[in-house]
């Protein structure tokens, strides 16, 4: 391993100054699934889309009998090492931000400062009516308190703070409305088929405009919400970096690519340079 940490610390070092891109595969080790396998591979059922939520009251039940039983998960996650080295790498200056595809807000919780949720937030829900934010830990309590429900331990949980459900436990669930006005309530995520914010995609953009290159972290890119970076950064003439395992929509793009144990050897490039960091520190 030690020759991929040293070509990747090469690579990392010229430029000085990368952004990070990341997806679900950072959050696997924290116990939350990712969407696809290392092929590419669409796991478990199709998720409701954004449409579908808006207008179909029986998607909201869906939506929500599930999301009581996935949330606890991502909720409680903790960050793993990938996650600590990715804030290593921004206290050592070589990360100037990072752009991320989760909505588990794992790496603020491990120290990373200037993070984009490109696809927002689970933990916040929003009434689509009168704007309200109420936090999805007291949204869970309305909702365990409101509902009879079964034994979580045999479900599958996915990684949206979802979980497979039999479907005569989502007919009759009592679904949140807002306290204020009684809207419409809906996580402060973009579902499959929304859109991310114009300005946060450009907040993006000014991201990789002041970097010198881009890192792509524990993602395959199949969605456009992500790759359109990668394609920005290369259309720039900026460096792209690859550090996942299997193929991934912006490959063809990439100035280095890691497959092999790419996590493991992105935490020993952070560990080393801060180490080297902390020793510039006191001097």
């Amino acid at each position: 391993m030690r020759k991929l940490v040293d070509s990747l610390l090469k690579q990392l070092q010229d430029p000085a100054r990368w952004v990070a891109l990341t997806g679900a595969g950072v959050s696997a080790a924290s116990g939350i699934p990712t969407y696809r396998d290392h092929s590419g591979l669409w796991l478990g059922s199709q998720p409701i889309q954004h449409q579908e939520f808006i207008e179909d009251p029986s998607k909201r039940r869906r939506y929500w009998s599930r999301s009581v039983f996935g949330w606890p998960r991502v909720g409680q996650a903790s960050p793993n090492t990938t996650h600590e080295a990715i804030a290593k790498l921004e206290t050592c200056g070589v990360f100037s931000g990072v752009i991320t595809q989760n909505v588990d807000r794992l790496h603020q919780s491990a120290g990373s400062h200037n993070v984009i949720d490109l696809h927002g937030r689970l933990d916040e829900v929003r009434c689509l009516s009168c704007r309200s934010i109420t936090s999805r830990t007291e949204i869970q309590e309305w909702l365990e308190t409101h509902n009879t429900l079964p034994e979580a331990a045999s479900l599958q949980l996915r990684p949206d703070g979802d979980a497979e459900l039999p479907l005569q436990w989502e007919q009759g669930f009592q679904v949140p409305e807002c306290y204020e006005c009684g809207g419409i309530m809906k996580p402060e995520v973009v579902f499959f088929g929304g859109s991310v914010p114009a300005e946060r995609v450009e907040a993006c953009y000014r991201l990789i405009d002041a970097a010198d290159g881009l890192v792509v972290i524990g993602t395959s890119l199949t969605v456009y919400s992500g790759f359109r970076f990668c394609r920005y950064a290369y259309q720039q003439g900026k460096p792209l970096i690859i550090l996942n395992e299997g193929e991934t929509r912006a490959d063809p793009l990439s100035r280095h690519r890691c497959d092999n144990n790419p996590f493991g050897v992105l935490i020993e490039c952070a560990n080393t340079l801060a180490s080297h960091h902390a020793e510039d520190c006191h001097v």
